[in-house]
């Protein structure tokens, strides 16, 4: 017996109905979500863009002044001395995150070690506490007369530097702080090296391959996805540095530790120019964007994904 037309029309209406039923329920769940992204990420987004192209001082309205913002940042110093601090952090962070995740990870990797589950626990803790307490627990060690640090070294004969009271050390002293977060790229390198196949190594093995070999022609071509995912989230990160500097220097000493966003901050709520500050915050967008790009773009030539065609 076939379906008739009719019966085939009222399957069709039923069924119709089901779909914008579901439908009408999946926008009602996520209509808060999507009211979220519309009033506190997309929206203020557009608005910064209009206010970087006007002088706003957030009482008085909104001057038009067209690329003159843009165009002032050419002549200001603490705009470069904020970029170039923010740069060097880079190129002394992110090669240093990488190697030591990467070197911590395979040292967590270790099954055999007798409780390595608790001491993974303990080296990812430090990358989820909170900002300011870690940055404070850090300047009592780097304190040049009372610090656990020049302390330790004192015991030597060594007499330590004044760390963050010192232009030359207070950007290093930074960097070795924010090496105490390292847990968190470790992790995500510990995944990437779980994911491994144990057939690689065991073939590498049968072909007489030792352990440096195995690193070098299993190991790292494996992890390169897991490496290039490291590379951009620590590349976006040291370009959004604050807490750190702001709690433990404010950018001093003589702008030594200055950082971008720092900057952006003092110019938009210590100085009330948010128009210059929206500026800024684009520049910085774009900067972040353009590396981001370029990374990607270099992931075509050393960026392995298995099963793909050689």
């Amino acid at each position: 017996m076939t379906d008739t037309p009719s019966s085939q029309r009222v399957v069709r209406s039923r069924g119709s109905r089901l779909a914008r039923r579901e439908a009408l329920t999946f926008y009602l769940l996520i209509s808060p979500w999507l009211l979220g992204l519309l009033l506190f990420v997309l929206g203020p987004i557009i608005a910064s863009l209009g206010f970087s192209l006007t002088r706003w001082d957030m009482l008085s309205p909104p001057e038009p002044v067209g690329l003159r913002n843009y165009a002032r940042m050419i002549e200001d110093r603490l705009f470069w001395q904020s970029l170039s601090v923010t740069v060097r952090y880079t190129l002394m962070y992110v090669p240093s995150e990488l190697i030591g995740g990467l070197l911590l990870a395979l040292l967590m990797n270790q099954v055999s070690v007798r409780g390595i589950r608790a001491i993974r626990t303990i080296y990812y803790m430090p990358s989820v506490l909170s900002g300011v307490a870690f940055v404070v627990v850090w300047m009592w060690l780097f304190h040049p007369e009372a610090g656990l640090i020049n302390a330790t070294l004192a015991t030597v004969g060594i007499r330590g530097p004044r760390w963050l009271a010192d232009p030359n050390t207070a950007l290093t002293a930074l960097w070795l702080m924010s090496l105490w977060g390292l847990g968190r790229t470790a992790v995500i390198y510990l995944a990437g090296l779980r994911s491994i196949p144990r057939e690689l190594y065991e073939a590498a093995a049968m072909d007489g391959a030792g352990a440096g070999q195995a690193f070098r022609h299993v190991t790292l071509p494996m992890l390169t996805p897991t490496i290039f995912f490291n590379l951009v989230l620590s590349i976006i990160a040291t370009f959004q540095t604050f807490t750190s500097a702001f709690v433990a220097t404010n950018g001093g000493p003589l702008d030594s530790t200055l950082f971008f966003v720092l900057y952006l901050y003092r110019k938009a709520f210590q100085d009330f120019q948010m128009g210059y500050a929206s500026a800024l915050a684009w520049v910085l967008f774009l900067i972040i964007l353009g590396l981001t790009l370029l990374v990607v773009r270099s992931g075509q030539w050393w960026v392995y994904y298995e099963g793909e065609q050689q």
